[in-house]
């Protein structure tokens, strides 16, 4: 079977409060990875953030999600700019990396090799309630989508009509 073809866009909801994504990616692993922990790369898809990739170095994401692709526009309750402080819970470059999502969960990256591409696997755990899961996984879906469209030399959509989007259909797929 295709991986391309067998993966849903959509994170799963795999646990309580646990998010799973999948995206597959051109190659190889290590280009992969530096879009995960390197800031200039990352921030063109996330966040930035300078991380020491040592198990528990701590560092900071910033997001600028206004800077992620073609204007669109940002829903009122969310500020131009958001940081975070994270630290980085196991590593095995360059094919796992683990972080600290905040104070409540953590966010795992894995990567495996599929010929000359790459399958990223996200696992986020510990969302707290339906309201969290629903921006998580429209959050996600969405800075994944903008990685997939970067990686591949694609000019990505608009970042916040994604969002909100994928947070309509995230409420009508997600258990109540």
């Amino acid at each position: 079977m295709n991986d391309i073809a067998a993966l849903d866009a959509h994170g799963v909801l795999t646990e309580p409060g646990t998010l799973t994504f999948q995206r597959i990616l051109p190659g190889p692993m290590e280009r992969v990875w530096a879009y995960l922990t390197e800031s200039e790369l990352r921030r063109k898809w996330l966040a930035a953030g300078e991380m020491t990739l040592k198990a528990a170095a701590p560092f900071e994401l910033v997001w600028r999600n206004d800077d992620l692709s073609a204007p669109g526009q940002r829903p009122a309750d969310f500020p131009a700019e958001q940081r975070m402080q994270s630290r980085i819970l196991a590593l095995d470059p360059p094919r796992r990396l683990v972080i600290a999502w905040g104070e409540t969960g953590e966010v795992s990256f894995t990567l495996e090799p599929r010929g000359e591409r790459v399958l990223l696997t996200l696992v986020h755990r510990g969302a707290p309630d339906r309201a969290t899961l629903l921006n998580v996984g429209a959050g996600w879906h969405m800075h994944l989508d903008i990685l997939v469209a970067i990686a591949e030399g694609w000019t990505p959509a608009s970042f916040w009509e994604g969002w909100s989007r994928l947070r309509a259909e995230y409420d009508r797929r997600m258990p109540g």
